[in-house]
Order: C-alpha cells, then sequence, then structure tokens
C-alpha cells in the first residue's frame, strides 16, 4: 500500500524533495528511504542530486513507474466497482463522502488519501 501511495503522491508533484514528499504522504522520512530505494530498484522513480542544494535529491517517476500507477489506478477502480456494484447511486455517493469525512478527520495518516478518493 505504501508504495502505491509514494508513486501517488509523486505522480503530481513538481520534483519533491524526499522531505517534500515524505510529509505529502504523511511518512516519516527515515521510514520512507527504504521504500524508495525498493522502488529506484525496480526503476519505478528516480533520485538526483538537487542542483541548488546537493545534500538533497529531488525525485521524479519513470514512465515506468507513471505505467504501473495507471495499472493500478485501473485496477482498483476494477474492484471498486464490483464492491459497489450493489449500492445504489445514492448509497455509493454517501459511502464516498463518509470516507472523505474520515479522511479529513485524521489528515496526519491519510494525506495522500484525499487526491484517490476525491
Amino acid at each position: 500500500m505504501w508504495e502505491y501511495v509514494v508513486l501517488s503522491g509523486l505522480e503530481h508533484a513538481d520534483a519533491p524533495s524526499q522531505a517534500t514528499l515524505a510529509e505529502t504522504v504523511g511518512r516519516d522520512q527515515t521510514r520512507l528511504i527504504p521504500l524508495l530505494d525498493g522502488l529506484a530498484e525496480r526503476g519505478l522513480l528516480r533520485r538526483v542530486p538537487d542542483p541548488a542544494d546537493r545534500r538533497n535529491r529531488i525525485i521524479g517517476l519513470t514512465p515506468e513507474g507513471r505505467a504501473l500507477l495507471q495499472a493500478c489506478r485501473r485496477s482498483i477502480r476494477a474492484m471498486e466497482a464490483d464492491l459497489l456494484a450493489e449500492l445504489t447511486g445514492d448509497e455509493r455517493e454517501q459511502f464516498v463522502k463518509v470516507l472523505l469525512a474520515l479522511v479529513d478527520w485524521h489528515p496526519n495518516r491519510t494525506r495522500g488519501l484525499r487526491r484517490t478518493l476525491g
């Protein structure tokens, strides 16, 4: 799940630093680094030195990372459609409202989810 959240956090970010990404996804930077290492090893993201401050790393999705993220989203949407098929349109709308309320209620743990749900 965290890999998906990290890839999603990078999708709309303008070359964030590791610290900015950690804040965006609501994960401690020290816990984020092993995730970034794994994603980089798989060729899903790139980390390059920040020309303005070489102590920082700028992170971005690779084409492979973007393709995997889109494939994940398609799978998630298909599962959502299957799970929610028995609900009426009004019930679905209410369900999404409740999920968004939970995200808003606990923003430190769910910061990256609003973009996915909304």
